[in-house]
């Protein structure tokens, strides 16, 4: 199993599509995905309230700004581009962040439910 996990808000439409976004960039699988409302999650012993994108990578939980940018340069080649986004600061990309999270349901919508993987996506989901 991979060391990298990339834990969403299973009820998300924005979360969801970058979701299915990023499953099709994967090109070498790198990257494993799991809802924050999953099992997984709960074993990890999280803070209550966290509501944030988190990616796990070896042992490190990252989050907010932080986490999409680990997200994306771990897929490697032409994606490690996005560390120059580094040189903001930690405080003005979570701001940005921050005001995205807070209306993501208002603009983009809430599911009923987590979103099911496709019969070919079911090995990259942890449950």
């Amino acid at each position: 199993m991979s060391d990298k996990v990339v834990i969403f808000d299973g009820e998300c439409m924005l979360c969801n599509s970058a979701l299915s976004l990023l499953i099709k960039i994967d090109r070498d699988k790198v990257l494993r995905y799991t809802s924050l409302q999953g099992e997984y999650v709960k074993r990890l012993n999280l803070p209550n309230g966290m509501d944030s994108i988190i990616f796990y990578n070896e042992g490190q939980l990252y989050t907010k700004s932080t986490a999409i940018l680990k997200i994306l340069s771990s897929l490697g080649g032409v994606w490690v581009v996005v560390n120059v986004s580094y040189v903001i600061p930690v405080a003005m990309r979570d701001y940005l962040y921050d005001i995205v999270a807070k209306y993501r349901y208002t603009f983009f919508g809430k599911m009923e439910s987590c979103r099911m993987p496709k019969e070919e996506e079911k090995a990259l989901f942890i449950p």
